[in-house]
C-alpha cells in the first residue's frame, strides 16, 4: 500500500502531466538526482517555459515538496533504485501526449540517458551525469565525494543526508564559502544511498540498473555538460560517457565544458549560463 507521501507526490506529477497536455506545447522535463528535489529546477522552468516548452519537474517517488518537509521526513528517501526511479519517470513521460525534451543533472543526467535509450526523449541533455555501466573512469575526487554514502554499507538500505563539509566537496566546491552555505541550506536533502552502490558495482553487474542503451536508433540528440572543477562527475567521467554515447550513428551526441563551474552548477549563481546553453542545444532540434 502506497504512503501518503508517495499518494502525494505522484498526485502533483500527474497533475503536471494533464497541465503540459492541455498546454499543448513540447514538453520539458526536468530530473533532479541525488541530495536535491524537483524545486531545484523552479528558476530552469520559467525559462524553458519563457522559449515555448511545457515545463514538467517530476519528483523520484516519494519525494516531499519542501526541503524543511524532507529533512523532518529522510525516511521516505530510503530503498530507492535506478531501476526503480527510471520506470516511475517513464511511466509518468508514457502520460504526455507529445514527446519532451528530458534534461537531467547528476543521477538525474544518467536517468535522462536511460530514457533517452527507451526513445522516450525527442532531445536530452545530461548534465554532470553518473557513470553508466560501461564507464571505466573513477577520479580519486569521485571516490571521495561518494563516501559519505559508500563508507557504511549498511547505508544501501538508508537515507543518507550530506554534512556541510560533505556538500561544500561534492556539490559547492567552486562557490564562496556564503554562498555554499546558502545552497546547503535551501536546496540540500538526504538522498537514497542505493544508486550509490549501484553505480559503484556496475561494471561487475551484467544486469545492472545503470545500463544505457547509447545506440539506440530513437534516442534522440544528446548534449552532455561538464564542470570543469566538479569534484563528483569529473571531465574523465563525463567525457568517457559522451565517447560511448558518441558512437550512436543515428542522432547528434556533444559535449560542452562550463568553465569554472562545480557539481553545483545547476543551483549556484552561474545556473542561468547552464540553463542557457542547455536550452540553446534544445532549441537546435525541437
Amino acid at each position: 500500500m502506497s504512503s501518503p507521501v508517495s499518494d502525494a507526490s505522484y498526485a502533483r506529477d500527474l497533475a503536471q502531466i494533464e497541465r503540459a497536455n492541455a498546454d499543448g506545447r513540447i514538453p520539458a522535463v526536468f530530473v533532479h538526482g541525488l541530495w536535491l528535489l524537483p524545486t531545484s529546477w523552479d528558476r530552469w522552468a520559467r525559462v524553458f517555459a519563457e522559449a515555448g516548452f511545457a515545463p514538467v519537474l517530476p519528483g523520484w517517488p516519494d519525494d516531499p515538496e519542501t526541503v524543511a518537509e524532507a529533512n523532518a521526513h529522510p525516511e521516505v528517501f530510503a530503498h530507492k533504485t535506478v531501476g526503480q526511479v527510471a520506470d516511475h519517470f517513464a511511466d509518468l513521460i508514457g502520460k504526455l501526449e507529445r514527446k519532451p525534451v528530458v534534461v537531467g543533472h547528476s543521477f538525474g543526467g544518467l536517468l535522462a540517458q536511460i530514457l533517452a535509450g527507451r526513445g522516450l526523449a525527442c532531445a536530452s541533455v545530461a548534465i554532470d551525469p553518473a557513470p553508466f555501466q560501461g564507464v571505466l573512469p573513477l577520479p580519486f575526487s569521485s571516490l571521495r565525494a561518494a563516501s559519505a554514502v559508500l563508507g557504511n554499507p549498511a547505508n544501501i538500505h538508508r537515507a543518507v543526508p550530506l554534512t556541510y563539509e560533505q556538500f561544500r566537496y561534492s556539490f559547492a566546491n567552486a562557490v564562496s564559502e556564503q554562498e555554499a552555505r546558502e545552497l546547503y541550506e535551501t536546496f540540500a536533502v538526504p538522498a537514497p544511498g542505493a544508486p550509490l552502490f549501484q553505480a559503484a558495482v556496475a561494471n561487475f553487474n551484467p544486469w545492472s540498473e545503470t545500463k544505457v542503451d547509447s545506440t539506440a536508433g530513437d534516442r534522440g540528440p544528446l548534449l552532455i555538460i561538464s564542470g570543469e572543477k566538479d569534484h563528483t562527475v569529473p571531465w574523465a567521467i563525463a567525457n568517457a560517457s559522451y565517447k560511448k554515447q558518441a558512437r550512436n550513428e543515428h542522432h547528434v551526441t556533444e559535449i560542452v565544458e562550463m568553465p569554472g563551474r562545480g557539481h553545483s552548477l545547476t543551483v549556484d549563481s552561474g545556473w542561468r549560463e547552464v540553463c542557457d546553453t542547455a536550452l540553446a542545444f534544445v532549441r537546435r532540434f525541437v
